[in-house]
């Protein structure tokens, strides 16, 4: 796989680089063939080789590698920070490092963000060969960066490249690849309480293959975008519907990590439902058709007398990092927490139900809908238990209270 512009060193003053033109979207035609026309490429070389200053260095092994070493421009980007939503935002920056024969990685480099080449045989194009992440970066009102978790990221994308028979960087390089990329790009981290940069670290198998096999190479690629609200209800109660009929994941399939062709089979009941008003839609387990598992890209937990249950990770449903750290605050403050298979019938007789995810981060339910009857919840939806677990686990996230848990990294 080769990069536009790929592998090059950026040298320069910061004001002159970062002022280039960047491309306005992930698939402009118009920028791709700018990036491919090796006279273009051969300007900006020699445009980047006549200045002076150095704004990035990057060093030659990933062992040695470290964000501290980066020199970085510090001011916010010029957008309206009032006004952005959960879509793709071109930054300056991404990532991008590939494998060798015996599965390690090579040392990545960052590069300008922009398209990227890709044999029209590989893996990932004609066989769904990749895996990603999510996750969120955020700035405190001293204006330092915190990541959340990182690790957990890192071993799950390492799970689920061993189900997808792929080759994964280690943890210390995910770790690592990803907060060069943060602070590569940190005018796009969002100011505080203006949202979030999420960071999207993918591993494709971008080899060529005709027949169906794995990849001879794979390529490890992080790009970041500023973020608002996932829903456009933002912390407004969710209106759910059950699908019946659709199911996200069968037993002994891939629904237990995070593989790319997970989501696209579940666009089409989402659209569904989204243009009959829904936010979203929550699926049953294939057998039994009777126990609730995920939403589309979220978990669901219900609380029921002080009591919080969530389905349990069994292969169908994806273990989510925020699932994960909800049920660890829940518990320590007190509350008793089960992993159970839950009925739809349980759910539809819960004090509350909320959603967890990277994206969604705690989302309360106001209502779901069920073989056309809809069920609303108490304080139309948002319910004491939520909200306080929203509350604590925010507060980790952005740093407004002592991290006595140890999950946040902080970025200089």
């Amino acid at each position: 796989m080769e990069f536009a512009l790929a592998h090059y060193r950026l040298h320069g003053n910061a004001e002159q680089l970062l002022s280039m033109r960047s491309p306005s979207s992930f698939n402009d035609d118009r920028h791709t063939n700018r990036f491919q026309s090796p006279a273009s490429a051969l300007k900006i070389l020699n445009k980047l080789h006549s200045l002076s200053s150095t704004v990035l260095k990057v060093p030659r092994r990933c062992d040695i590698c470290r964000a501290s070493t980066f020199q970085y421009v510090s001011e916010l980007a010029d957008i309206n920070w009032d006004d952005i939503a959960f879509s793709p935002i071109p930054t300056d920056f991404m990532y991008a490092a590939k494998s060798l024969e015996n599965g390690a990685f090579m040392t990545g480099e960052l590069q300008r963000f922009g398209p990227i080449h890709l044999s029209p045989s590989s893996g990932v194009l004609n066989y769904g060969q990749g895996v990603f992440e999510g996750m969120k970066a955020y700035r405190k009102v001293d204006g330092s960066i915190l990541l959340f978790r990182p690790e957990e990221n890192a071993l799950r994308m390492r799970m689920g490249a061993e189900r997808m028979c792929m080759p994964a960087p280690t943890v210390e390089h995910f770790v690592d690849a990803v907060k060069q990329t943060v602070l590569a790009n940190k005018r796009w981290v969002p100011p505080p309480g203006k949202g979030s940069l999420y960071i999207r670290p993918m591993l494709l198998g971008t080899g060529p293959v005709l027949g169906v096999a794995p990849a001879l190479e794979y390529t490890f690629l992080i790009f970041v975008s500023p973020v608002g609200n996932y829903f456009k209800e933002g912390l407004a109660p969710l209106n759910l519907i059950i699908d019946t009929e659709t199911h996200r994941a069968i037993p002994g399939g891939t629904g237990g990590v995070k593989a790319i062709g997970n989501y696209s089979p579940v666009l089409k009941a989402q659209s569904t439902a989204k243009a009959k008003g829904y936010s979203d839609v929550l699926y049953l387990d294939s057998i039994h058709k009777k126990y609730i598992e995920e939403v589309s890209s979220c978990n669901i937990f219900v609380v029921k007398d002080n009591i919080i249950s969530t389905p349990a990770v069994s292969g169908t449903i994806l273990p989510g990092v925020t699932r994960k750290s909800i049920i660890e605050v829940a518990r320590g403050a007190g509350f008793q927490v089960e992993e159970r298979p839950i009925s739809v019938e349980e759910l539809l007789d819960a004090d509350e139900v909320f959603c967890t995810g990277t994206a969604v981060v705690v989302s309360p339910v106001g209502s779901i809908t069920y073989l056309e009857n809809r069920t609303e919840y108490q304080n139309e939806g948002v319910g004491n238990v939520s909200q306080q677990l929203y509350s604590a686990l925010t507060s980790l996230q952005m740093g407004l209270t002592e991290d006595n848990m140890g999950w946040t990294v902080a970025l200089d």
